[in-house]
């Protein structure tokens, strides 16, 4: 008989790749590892002969993200006080804060901080220059693992936000401006105008109207940026928020002597601004007489032909035909519009393109992540070179001459035209920059003042300009000179338009109404035992709450209320010891914030009575809308507990929370866990309370026992009007190399059991409110424990809690937290059911890698291709054929979901308990209806973490080819879903109805027994 402590053969074929441990040191020759690292290559450079980018206006952004990267990064950031991050952005967006909401799952809300500063946050999370802004302030640079990529977090907050087709409104809570029907004139649809459209809309002007040249909104963003930078429906999504408050749009108007005149525009409107950009390309003399036949462009000229096939702008839905580019290009200029055309005349057909500058690679003016990218697609960098003597044959470019560009010591530049290169090339591409010289244009600025460069003369703070009526932004106001720093000129203007036409001073303090929509109009007010919570977020009895003052400050953050910080008569005052609040393990190597769990030995308050019994009084009548609930403590002595209830009542205290669950310090003195552990306590020290106050009371209860349910129906039975569940676990966190646990007090590095929190504890707090309300209905439950986010809040209302405590997740960050709960628990209700595919804010997984959109590809032989090595290199052989077919612009398609048709939220009240139906006894789940997982290989790379789960422990039942490393889930899977647990993409595995007879192996002493398949 075979041992059954031993594989079959066919367990044995398939452990052929699982880990084991090296009993020899391994000896490949080396001509083996270059032959073998060649297949598993993931970084291979492009290839230099070939040119597989043509009509390929995929995403091309290092920084996009998906769901998980977004979360992993947004996890990393350290949420600086003072961040200086916010300091170099343009528009003063708080990084910090939309980063932590994205941390926490809270897409809205982190959209929400976004668009609030910075109108068009999606363009520029894809297109800003952030190593020059943000990025080159972050403080995470001083640290091995780099800065953040915040861009890519703004980028991915604002394109979740879009899908969710919520529309911008106005706030109606902000006061409408004495003069809101004044006529106000924007001319130019590009990011500047959009910008000040937008606060002005905001601030409740009823009269805005832009003008725009083309028949599309957007400016640069549309016609000079490139699709695979900057894809169209972005564009149009801004552009839509902006429509959203009213703003009035005419088409195919421009400043112009024959159309839009200033003169003209002061007379028939209040308030204008002008942001048309610079429209006149510079052009060295040597080309000026050449034509797009021969072989030359501007960046004006061919970029806006780029974009008209590539966006489907401008043109008919038959427009499919990019400029005609072949061999070799030349681009001239170092700044992003240069590197633009590079990048954009390869997707045109290009197989060489050489960017050639004036100066060095240190003077280059384009932002390291244009030129990078430019470089990654083999574009070939000249630098030291001047145009000399451009060369035709046949009437068309056949080469250009440069002289060489030198630096003095003086640091002037000169050219020697005794040193002179020729390059051969089929086009050129000028970007020497741009201007304004149309005379038309000029002409139609009368009155205002110009400078030598015919721009007018613009207030460097408040962009008016000369006449009191105009304001400039953008290009011609000679300051901003990226997309960012026109929307915050729109910004800018918009104020100081504002002051203006409401008579206030300049120097008044900048009051710009937030980003609004309907989400924020949702009701998140609860009612518990007849007072009223205007949020239902609030602090623990711990340490953010140590003093009256800090209490103060977290009502002024939006707290909706605190849990005092527990005290007790004079008597029974404590010292603590030091130190006692340290990180937990449970995160692994994680220093800095998100810290999964804290221990503390920290004891009640050390404040005497008087001074939280003031503090109440204060905070009451200062806060009247604010729910103080004040936390207090004793022996089991009915004439101290008594006493203490009492005068916690009489200090205008709302509610009591009797602390009967302190798992440290307190029970050896009789107080605390010595009282909460025994139901007969909890029901005596009830019924004196109850005897004592009117005022409603809860019961902390410690989840250090064994039966949490015994002590809250004892509390309920003793006259308590709810109950806190759970306090801290008791537990003792880590210990060093010799024994010394931390933390340890003193010289001989003693220590207790403390008190663990955060998300650690959230599974035992979410087992304990559900048990409790399903043995108590409608007896009320305020949920504690691990509540870091809105979406933890969400969970703890959904089997009973009415409201939550917070501590951990503060000691994390600070106060301001709870914006992030506040706007993140709105918009959980208002989406909830209205989003089909969706959890909460999260959008369903498309087919990805990096965040960006793959095609399913297999050989011809329908193998599957994976994404590295030579498999690669069939793959994008194989789209490179496809796309020669047909230009791709849809690549990264924002697809919008309609929301139903129930336009109402869902309430508070109806969540609460709603999950309890749905939990139960083992014995009620139907072993019959089994699931197998389903991996997709798309979405796989190929890490065999659910391979290995599934060796070690679990059934054995992936297989791993030992050439493609794509796993095959075979018919022995069980379900367990080990596998889905450990996959690091979210969403690649995912588990599925069985389809066949679901085959129990119970080993070889009985037949197997089968179950059938689903149907």
């Amino acid at each position: 008989m075979a041992k059954v402590s031993v594989d079959v053969q066919d367990i044995e074929n398939i452990l052929a790749l699982n880990p084991r441990v090296r009993k020899h040191s391994v000896l490949i020759p080396s001509i083996a590892t270059k032959k073998n690292k060649a297949h598993w290559k993931r970084n291979e450079k492009k290839c230099q002969s070939c040119n597989l980018l043509e009509n390929d206006f995929s995403d091309i952004k290092p920084t996009t993200l998906s769901e998980r990267g977004a979360l992993k990064e947004a996890a990393r950031c350290l949420k600086c006080a003072d961040a200086p991050c916010q300091k170099s952005c343009p528009t003063q967006l708080d990084v910090k804060a939309f980063i932590t909401s994205i941390a926490n799952g809270n897409f809205y809300g982190a959209a929400k901080t976004i668009l609030s500063d910075n109108p068009l946050g999606l363009s520029c999370g894809m297109v800003c220059p952030t190593s020059d802004l943000c990025v080159g302030g972050c403080n995470l640079s001083a640290a091995e693992e780099g800065p953040i990529n915040i861009g890519g977090l703004q980028h991915f907050a604002v394109e979740i936000f879009s899908k969710m087709n919520v529309p911008q409104i106005r706030d109606p809570n902000i006061k409408k401006p004495a003069n809101f029907k004044a006529k106000i004139a924007l001319i130019g649809g590009g990011p500047a105008s959009l910008s000040c459209a937008t606060f002005l809309g905001r601030l409740g002007y009823q009269d805005v109207t832009i003008f725009e040249k083309q028949q599309v909104l957007g400016g640069l963003s549309t016609w000079e940026i490139p699709q695979f930078r900057l894809p169209q429906h972005v564009v149009d999504f801004e552009a839509n928020l902006v429509r959203d408050l009213g703003v009035k749009v005419e088409y195919q108007r421009s400043l112009s002597s024959k159309d839009l005149r200033v003169d003209d525009l002061i007379k028939h409107y209040d308030a204008v601004f002008i942001a048309i950009g610079l429209p006149t390309p510079k052009i060295n003399s040597i080309f000026k007489k050449l034509t797009k036949t021969q072989g030359f462009y501007t960046s004006k000229s061919f970029l806006p032909l780029v974009a008209e096939t590539s966006k489907k702008v401008g043109c008919s839905s038959m427009c499919n035909s990019l400029p005609k580019i072949h061999g070799t290009v030349l681009v001239l200029g170092a700044g992003d519009t240069a590197f633009d055309c590079a990048t954009s005349a390869l997707r045109c057909g290009a197989r060489r393109v050489f960017v050639v500058f004036r100066r060095g690679f240190q003077n280059i003016r384009a932002v390291p992540e244009e030129v990078s990218a430019a470089v990654a697609e083999n574009c070939e960098l000249i630098g030291f070179l001047s145009p000399h003597k451009v060369t035709l044959k046949d009437n068309r470019i056949f080469s250009v001459t440069f002289s060489r560009s030198e630096q003095l010591e003086n640091g002037k530049w000169i050219t020697d035209d005794e040193q002179l290169t020729t390059l051969k090339a089929d086009f050129v591409i000028s970007a020497f920059g741009s201007g304004l010289e149309d005379p038309d244009v000029i002409e139609a600025l009368a009155p205002l003042s110009l400078n030598d460069q015919n721009l007018p003369i613009v207030d460097s703070k408040t962009l008016q300009s000369s006449h009191p009526k105009v304001w400039i932004g953008g290009d011609l106001a000679g300051v901003a000179e990226t997309t960012v720093e026109s929307v915050n000129d729109g910004k800018t203007a918009a104020w100081y338009m504002h002051c203006a036409l409401e008579k206030l001073p300049k120097d008044s303090t900048p009051q710009l109404p937030l980003f609004y929509t309907p989400i924020d109009e949702v009701d998140i007010s609860v009612e518990i035992c007849g007072v009223k919570f205007e949020n239902p977020f609030g602090l623990a009895s711990a340490p953010p709450v140590t003093s009256p003052a800090m209490i103060r400050r977290s009502f002024e953050q939006g707290w909706g209320f605190v849990v005092t910080k527990t005290f007790s008569l004079d008597k029974d005052e404590v010292t603590n010891i030091s130190p006692r609040i340290v990180r937990g393990t449970t995160s692994g190597h994680n220093y800095g914030p998100q810290q999964g769990s804290f221990l503390n030995i920290e004891v009640i308050s050390e404040k005497y009575c008087d001074v939280w019994l003031k503090g109440i009084r204060e905070l009451k009548q200062d806060f009247p809308q604010k729910v103080v609930i004040a936390s207090i403590m004793c022996a089991f002595i009915e004439e101290d507990w008594k006493e203490l209830a009492k005068k916690a009542q009489d200090c205008g205290s709302d509610m009591l929370e009797l602390n009967l669950s302190c798992p440290h310090g307190m029970g050896e003195s009789g107080m605390g866990l010595a009282c909460g552990q025994k139901e007969e306590l909890v029901f005596q020290i009830c019924k004196w309370v109850r005897s004592t106050i009117t005022i409603p009371f809860f019961i902390k209860l410690t989840p250090n026992i064994t039966d949490i349910v015994t002590i809250a129906t004892a509390a309920k039975n003793g006259g308590a009007w709810g109950v806190s569940a759970i306090n801290t676990v008791s537990g003792l966190m880590g210990l060093d190399a010799k024994g010394n646990a931390w933390p340890h007090v003193g010289a001989s590095r003693r220590t207790t059991f403390g008190g663990v929190s955060g998300n650690a504890t959230r599974p035992m707090g979410l087992r304990a409110v559900a048990a409790i309300a399903q043995a108590l209905p409608g007896f009320p439950i305020l949920g504690v424990g691990g509540v870091e986010s809105a979406y933890s809040a969400f969970e703890y209302m959904q089997v009973g809690a009415s409201a939550m405590q917070v501590c951990s997740a503060v000691q994390n960050q600070d106060f301001t937290v709870v914006e992030d709960y506040i706007t993140g628990l709105k918009a959980l209700l208002y989406l909830d059911g209205k989003l089909h595919g969706w959890n909460g804010q999260s959008a369903p997984t498309i087919k990805h890698q990096k965040g960006k959109p793959v095609q399913s590809i297999r050989d011809s032989s329908g193998k599957f291709l994976p994404h590295f090595g030579h498999y690669k290199k069939q793959r994008d052989q194989i789209l490179s054929e496809r796309l020669k077919e047909k230009v791709d612009e849809n690549s990264i398609n924002i697809e919008k979901v309609n929301l139903t048709t129930n336009n109402n939220s869902t309430t508070i009240t109806s969540i609460i308990g709603r999950a309890l139906p749905k939990i139960g006894a083992y014995k009620q789940l139907d072993n019959t209806q089994q699931v197998v997982a389903l991996i997709d290989d798309d979405m796989c790379i190929n890490c065999g973490k659910c391979y290995m789960a599934c060796n070690d422990s679990g059934y054995q039942a992936i297989r791993f080819d030992p050439e493609s490393h794509i796993p095959k889930v075979n018919d022995d899977c069980t379900g367990c879903t080990l596998c889905m647990s450990v996959c690091p993409i979210i969403d690649c595995i995912t588990m599925v109805p069985k389809q066949i007879p679901h085959v129990i192996k119970r080993g070889i002493l009985k037949p197997a027994i089968g179950i059938s398949p689903l149907d």
